[in-house]
């Protein structure tokens, strides 16, 4: 990419002194970096806030409308993404970052903003199509917003600088999603759901401007150049259909899209676990929602933590392929212990697990991925991925879960069930880490061929 400086040193620099001896302590940041690290800290913060502020009124929604009917709101989701996939690759391929970026977070904000009208109107008890219309717009609101937000950070910092930062990114985000979820959990006995909504819509105007704030720190930073790659202030151009046109082309990143497959499909059977064990043991509609923004906060609490103080130090120790293979490792050892002992309790405690280490480490290090391919696939293939793959994965789960239990089967053969698909999961971690490390050698190479081992000048 011409035209670039970098912010921070570059990949083959030396370490330099921590920019400030506090935050030196929890992030190797290097001099210049902290900035970037901000704006990016507030901007996920926001965006994180006002999911976790939704998140639990969504799921208490989903109960309301019938757990039977939950495989068909997952259905009604997949095609919602569907849908909005074409017009924001148009927007990508037609407008510069600055300008898409703050207007699909408007859109949403506006949509946000349109259900707490309605659910004024409704009254106190709400209306159950609007509660179904709501679930199906959250479940396509939380990837949409989070995939851009991590594309535009893997935009931004090189593979080098995601390696030493994104963990500590995603603590911004847990942050956030603390802050939502407690907001929620104190609130939503006494506050009516539609100014919790209201709010919602105000921490999405915040990521618009931090994202800003980032925008204007990112053309210096360093990154390795990819052949066809457009400037960051540039429009990325190609086809609206290069997302699923490309990633069908490359095997890299048809291996991302399984990655996340396998992870969605037995996510969504923990998922209707839970919400089959919230509709047993809790009658009370704001005790439902009380309890799934406590589950939220137990999650975010642990997995900031382990993103403060190890997941940095875990991805350069072991590397990024043993890194993502964590996650499914851990999976298969919890579905087997469920296979065996299937548990209010045993479902909770891996639940609660489960989303913490993808939270802290398999999510942070999922994105290194991305700051391998070219810009185009930053944001399309990505998007793609992130939102249609990962909800097709949803379906499977879904049906998957509706055929076990349509068989008289229970916790135990959905558990035995997860063990291979696990397996096959953790195969494929392998084989991402050692492609995302041969790409990061050529792109070196280029680097080393094109400007020396110091840094581009403009």
């Amino acid at each position: 990419m011409s035209g670039e400086t970098t912010v921070g040193a570059s990949p083959d620099a030396p370490a330099e002194e921590p920019a400030s001896s506090w935050l030196g302590r929890l992030v190797d940041v290097r001099p210049g970096e902290a900035p970037a690290l901000a704006w990016s800290w507030a901007y996920i913060f926001s965006i994180l806030a006002a999911y976790y502020v939704l998140r639990p009124i969504r799921d208490q929604m989903g109960i309301a409308g019938g757990l039977e009917n939950l495989p068909w709101l997952f259905t009604g989701t997949l095609v919602g993404m569907l849908v909005l996939n074409v017009p924001f690759a148009w927007l990508v391929k037609t407008l510069p970052r600055a300008r898409f970026v703050p207007l699909t977070y408007r859109f949403f904000a506006a949509n946000i903003l349109l259900f707490a009208c309605g659910l004024y109107l409704a009254g106190p008890e709400g209306d159950v199509w609007i509660g179904r219309a709501f679930f199906v717009w959250l479940s396509i609101f939380n990837l949409f917003v989070v995939s851009v937000f991590w594309a535009t950070i893997v935009d931004v910092f090189s593979t080098e600088q995601g390696k030493r930062l994104f963990g500590f990114i995603a603590a911004g985000a847990t942050l956030g999603a603390i802050a939502g979820s407690a907001t929620t959990a104190i609130l939503a006995r006494d506050v009516p759901t539609w100014a919790l909504l209201v709010g919602a819509a105000v921490l999405l105007e915040a990521a618009v401007f931090s994202m800003r704030g980032l925008a204007r720190l990112s053309d210096r930073l360093n990154r390795a150049p990819v052949a066809g790659d457009s400037a960051p202030a540039e429009a990325i151009g190609g086809s609206a259909f290069a997302g699923i046109t490309r990633t069908f082309r490359s095997p890299y990143l048809l291996n991302i899209g399984l990655f996340l497959l396998l992870f969605s499909i037995t996510s969504t059977f923990l998922y209707f676990e839970q919400a089959g064990i919230a509709k047993r043991s809790f009658p009370d509609r704001g005790a439902q929602t009380a309890f799934f923004a406590s589950v939220d906060l137990l999650v975010n609490v642990l997995t900031l933590g382990v993103q403060f103080f190890l997941t940095g130090r875990i991805v350069r120790r072991i590397g990024v392929g043993p890194a993502l293979a964590l996650l499914p490792a851990a999976s298969i050892l919890g579905f087997a212990a469920l296979a065996v002992s299937p548990t209010i309790t045993a479902i909770v405690v891996f639940q609660v697990l489960r989303r913490a280490g993808n939270f802290a480490i398999a999510r942070p290090i999922r994105e290194v991925l991305f700051t391998v391919v070219p810009r185009e696939d930053r944001y399309k293939a990505k998007n793609f991925i992130d939102t249609v793959v990962y909800r097709v994965g949803d379906q499977l789960g879904a049906w998957s879960f509706a055929g076990i239990a349509a068989l008289g089967l229970g916790s135990t053969a959905v558990a035995v069930t997860a063990v291979p698909i696990s397996a096959a999961w953790l195969v494929n971690s392998l084989w991402l880490g050692r492609r995302q490390a041969e790409r990061q050698a050529r792109q070196a190479e280029v680097v080393a061929a094109t400007d020396g081992p110091g840094r581009r000048e403009p």
